[in-house]
């Protein structure tokens, strides 16, 4: 590749290439040392690369695949290398020191993994989600390496030694990039069955990041969770002989995934609706409406009160629930709470108090949200960040985009606490030596 690229309108010129694979080549970028070009190849391969074909098109159809599926995973909130797709073969990323390891986890026993443990009925299905290690050598096959043979062989990548620390971020996360495309692709119909990826050390920041590319080289996928219909490489493995028609089918599944990608990010469906009784509650409210905002949730905030104004009330309540969207109430009312009760009793939709307490009046005022009539469901929450997160949980139920984000939040706040338990204990052991 010669001809230099355009990434947010400036041009970028290609450099050296830094490693080429079966599939793809690495370019570092003049200039800036701190990212790579990533070339896709029409080239498909199997087995170690003991069967490879060039497929003209594949390129562009892995290049689209694989930005499709990073912008879903950037956008849940998973740390990835991917920056930006380039042009229709090649991507941006930040510049990484690979981890020679695959990660791959399964839902659904089958393939290689029936070979490896005989006895086991294909089909059976993993409950959490089965995590296994390999270790990249095409020479012996990509063996398969425990937890504990990753741990001693101590990789030095990128002046990180992998050891706990680096191990345990990488497997949660791997399982939880499963986890959010699994559901991504169960809200199209379609089965994620297994699949592998890569993590980078960041050259530059020695953060862990997802990286490398994901597309159809890396899952098995079985819309209607129908092994028969699958669109995955394996239907190019399982070509006894390798003929144009053969191939042309291999390109036309690959087609067929990343066009069901654009349907990976839809608009949101769902919508939380704040509901303060009085206009001095809007601080308490805006900040629900941020920590909405941050779960990629829709929300709208409303003055009425249940007290002073019942049939306004009453008639924002109906107006929302003509929408025929998902809609979660949340009320926000101190004093006396009549807001929450009277919503919950005339909607079929959930209703989240969540009053504007003050401290000296805490103790009192919350019993009017707690204590309520019989027949009525309406939880309370103290704090902002609850009641957005609440309702996102709710809302998440039928929309996979807000799971993800829920996810990956429950994700980066381990990784958080993981990393604060790792900086003091080596604060301690340095103090210590």
């Amino acid at each position: 590749m010669s001809h230099p690229m355009t990434f947010f309108l400036l041009e970028i010129n290609p450099g050296k290439v830094i490693i080429e694979g079966k599939t793809k080549v690495v370019h570092g970028v003049a200039d800036n040392p701190r990212v790579v070009l990533v070339v896709n190849k029409d080239r498909i391969t199997a087995g170690d690369g003991a069967r490879a074909h060039d497929l003209e098109g594949k390129a562009a159809i892995s290049n689209a695949t694989n930005g499709k599926v990073f912008m879903f995973l950037n956008e849940a909130g998973i740390k990835t290398s991917w920056i930006r797709t380039c042009d229709s073969t090649t991507y941006l990323a930040r510049k990484c020191h690979m981890v020679p390891l695959e990660w791959v986890t399964r839902r659904v026993a089958t393939g290689s993994f029936l070979k490896r443990n005989v006895g086991v009925t294909e089909g059976y299905r993993f409950t959490p989600p089965k995590m296994e290690t390999f270790f990249k050598d095409d020479a012996n096959h990509d063996p398969q390496w425990s937890e504990e043979q990753v741990l001693e062989a101590k990789l030095n990548v990128g002046g990180v030694v992998i050891g706990r620390y680096e191990y345990d971020i990488m497997a949660r996360t791997t399982v939880t990039v499963f986890e959010v495309l699994e559901r991504a692709w169960g809200a199209l119909d379609c089965a994620l069955i297994d699949m592998k990826i890569e993590f980078g050390i960041d050259a530059e920041t020695k953060d862990i990041l997802v990286s490398d590319t994901i597309d159809s080289d890396s899952w098995r996928l079985w819309p209607a969770g129908d092994k028969r219909l699958m669109k995955d490489k394996q239907v190019y493995r399982n070509l006894k002989t390798v003929t144009d028609e053969g191939l042309s089918e291999v390109k036309r599944n690959f087609q067929w995934v990343a066009d069901k990608l654009d349907n990976f990010l839809p608009k949101p469906r769902g919508l939380v609706t704040v509901l303060m009784g009085s206009p001095s509650d809007a601080e308490h409210c805006e900040k629900i409406h941020a920590h909405c905002k941050r779960l990629g949730v829709p929300c709208e905030l409303r003055v009425t009160s249940a007290h002073k104004g019942t049939q306004e009330t009453l008639a924002i309540i109906a107006h929302y629930e003509g929408l025929g969207i998902p809609v979660v109430f949340i009320a926000v009312a101190g004093r006396s709470n009549g807001l929450g009760p009277v919503t919950c009793a005339n909607t079929c939709y959930p209703v989240i108090n969540c009053p504007p307490l003050k401290p000296e009046d805490a103790a009192r005022d919350i019993w009017s949200s707690l204590n309520l009539p019989s027949g009525m469901g309406c939880g309370t929450v103290m704090y902002p960040e609850a009641a957005a997160q609440s309702a996102a949980s709710i809302l998440a139920l039928s929309d996979h985009v807000i799971w993800s984000k829920i996810r990956a939040k429950q994700l980066n706040l381990w990784i958080l606490l993981k990393k604060a338990d790792w900086d003091l204990a080596q604060s301690v052991l340095n103090i210590s030596t």
